[in-house]
């Protein structure tokens, strides 16, 4: 067993798993895995670049994380920066921020290697459940893309859009710098029919139709679960692997984006960071069901970063072999 540090730095949040890991299985023993809401792509989609207080969040995030590395003795640390860094003007003070804390580079990593990290953690224990029929359609739902992956025991193809929970709030939902408390349906409209247009992008790239198990992963995914569960408190252990029905995901959707942003926030599986972007998020779940006609959703709580500390404990066994 490896022990290592993977960092996954999204749009909307940025998440650490050290763990013990065997490389020839991908086996996991989970040390610790936390998630810190930064909203680093704060008004990227408008301004093209990182904002000053978003690099700061991040940046007290990343300090937060280093002591948790150091204290567990990662022999190996793989930061990977997804959407929000891929666009920003400003990334190089991005990446001089994080090698300055944690002796690391970013990697900004593409849109399809996002998908190949995603589909590694998500299905390498679904691969045993053989009442699973494949292919596998992996949807990870960020705060500013979508990666969508076909595969069976590996990636057949892959297509990151650029639609998530905080893009499409911010491009739609918002109003004089404030989120619309509810959205109008005008507004509903205009996020749905970006949506709709990223899966048609999407389509072009993946077979979308041949899915026969749909898995989603990422916060929005996860928070809809936890919903759906009426669970008390966000309890991972019982939202990891759940199967939630199209008409639950339908009828939550529609909750989200008819509730108050205080009865939202009063749910008690909901992240403060989440408040305002679940509506978005439950949107695009909802339209990638009814696109390829899934009855349920398998829902993940392990994604990219599992891939992240899979590969990282890969490279260090192949290091040392040589």
């Amino acid at each position: 067993m490896t022990r290592v540090a993977g960092i996954d730095c999204g749009t909307n949040s940025i998440r650490l798993l050290v763990a013990d890991c065997d490389p020839a299985t991908g086996e996991l023993v989970e040390l610790d895995r936390r998630m810190t809401i930064v909203r680093l792509g704060q008004g990227v989609d408008r301004t093209g670049r990182l904002a000053p207080e978003a690099l700061e969040r991040t940046f007290a995030a990343c300090r937060e994380y280093a002591a948790v590395i150091k204290e567990l003795g990662a022999e190996r640390v793989r930061f990977v920066a997804t959407s929000a860094s891929r666009d920003a003007e400003n990334r190089d003070e991005f990446v001089r921020g994080v090698v300055e804390i944690l002796g690391v580079e970013p990697e900004v990593i593409s849109g399809d290697q996002e998908a190949e990290f995603s589909f590694t953690g998500a299905t390498k224990e679904l691969t045993a459940h053989e009442h699973l029929e494949r292919p596998f359609l992996v949807v990870d739902i960020g705060g500013g893309s979508t990666e969508f992956v076909v595969g069976d025991d590996h990636v057949r193809a892959a297509r990151s859009v650029d639609v998530g929970c905080v893009r499409m709030t911010e491009r739609h939902l918002v109003v004089d710098g404030v989120v619309t408390d509810p959205p109008s349906k005008e507004q509903i409209a205009a996020v749905r029919a970006d949506i709709e247009a990223a899966l048609d992008l999407a389509s072009e790239t993946v077979p979308l139709a041949e899915a026969r198990t749909l898995v989603g992963l990422a916060g929005s995914v996860t928070t809809i679960a936890g919903i759906a569960l009426g669970l008390p408190e966000y309890r991972s252990s019982e939202i990891h692997h759940s199967r939630i029905s199209y008409e639950q995901v339908r009828a939550i959707t529609e909750r989200m984006l008819t509730a108050t942003h205080d009865e939202r926030a009063a749910i008690p599986v909901m992240h403060p960071g989440r408040v305002d972007v679940i509506g978005a998020g439950a949107l695009v779940l909802l339209a990638i069901m009814e696109r390829i006609g899934a009855s349920e959703v398998v829902v993940s709580e392990h994604d990219i970063l599992d891939g992240i500390a899979i590969k990282t404990a890969e490279d260090v066994a192949a290091d040392r072999s040589r």
